[in-house]
């Protein structure tokens, strides 16, 4: 039998109008909205459809709206079939979303967990002291280098995302990573790009953060996952609770390294991939890796229900 992986999309996957044809066809999606919402305290679907005080981008909102639509296509998915995944993972926030569904962490308890997560990241740094850039043409080992390079001379700059052979994101100090910009573009990068992010995620700046995220986890219930889920700061599987928990700690100043990921994932005969949330980020990244897994697509009717119709007669 053919193995399938669910994956999971982090922060840039959002977009306004996102998951509206579907909140039509199943009202799971707007019930898992507004319970997000009771939890913190925003109107989520608001955000998500209209965004009248332009808060989608920023991260403290962001994140709850992304785990919420990640989650609300889940129980979307459960309602149609029988069929589960083999194994999960997710960028980034897109983690939380997966252990969620793995039933590792209840619903409500990540909502305010990564609400909190971004308040802490955002607060961690002063805004315009930041910066993250997507660097592509280039090796993870010379963006590291050059990284290295721009350090000397200026502020803290390292990769952040290992997005795929040489689609590096790197993160740091604004001055840092406009050097490291540029030492990219001489040593032949086919881009070299700042994002629009409001906070420089997955560097040494977001310590105090996971300072704070660390304190927080202790008191929040994690249960031994029911599917497995690789996490990003090794590409592994682990199960016990405290481990689990470290290594969300550590991902939000290591690298994601989504190439480990998606290895992973390929090497336990998973050729079946299902991005489970809005966009298609992670097929894009996963076709580079291995053109010869099957992707599948979610926040529409028509894409879940094609993708079951597929999956379910494997």
């Amino acid at each position: 039998m053919d193995n399938i992986s669910f994956i999971f999309p982090g922060q840039g996957s959002q977009k306004l109008g996102m998951l509206s044809d579907l909140a039509e066809s199943f009202p799971v999606i707007r019930s898992a909205f507004q319970e997000a919402s009771d939890v913190i305290g925003e109107d989520l679907w608001e955000v998500i459809q209209i965004d009248s005080k332009g808060t989608l981008s920023k991260t403290e909102i962001t994140q709850p709206v992304l785990l919420t639509a990640s989650v609300a296509i889940w129980w979307v998915w459960t309602t149609l079939t029988d069929v589960k995944p083999n194994v999960l993972a997710g960028h980034s926030l897109g983690e939380y979303s997966a252990l969620v569904c793995s039933d590792a962490l209840s619903f409500e308890e990540a909502v305010s967990l990564v609400h909190f997560r971004g308040c802490a990241m955002q607060n961690a740094v002063a805004k315009g002291r930041g910066k993250m850039a997507a660097i592509l043409g280039l090796t993870e080992v010379r963006v590291q280098e050059l990284c290295e390079k721009a350090q000397e001379q200026s502020g803290l700059v390292a990769p952040a995302n290992i997005n795929a052979e040489n689609q590096i994101v790197i993160s740091g100090e604004a001055s840092a990573v406009e050097l490291a910009i540029d030492l990219c573009k001489n040593a032949g990068a086919k881009r070299a790009v700042p994002l629009e992010v409001s906070v420089p995620s997955h560097c040494g700046l977001m310590r105090n953060a996971a300072d704070e995220l660390e304190e927080r986890l202790e008191s929040i219930e994690f249960k031994n996952p029911k599917i497995d889920v690789v996490q990003n700061v090794d590409g592994e599987i682990q199960t016990a609770v405290p481990v689990i928990k470290s290594n969300l700690v550590k991902q939000l100043y290591m690298p994601v390294r989504w190439t480990d990921c998606v290895e992973r994932v390929y090497r336990l005969g998973c050729n079946h991939i299902l991005e489970c949330g809005p966009g298609r980020v992670l097929t894009g990244l996963v076709k580079r890796s291995h053109p010869s897994i099957k992707c599948f697509l979610s926040d529409t009717t028509e894409a879940i229900e094609d993708a079951n119709n597929i999956l379910s007669q494997l």
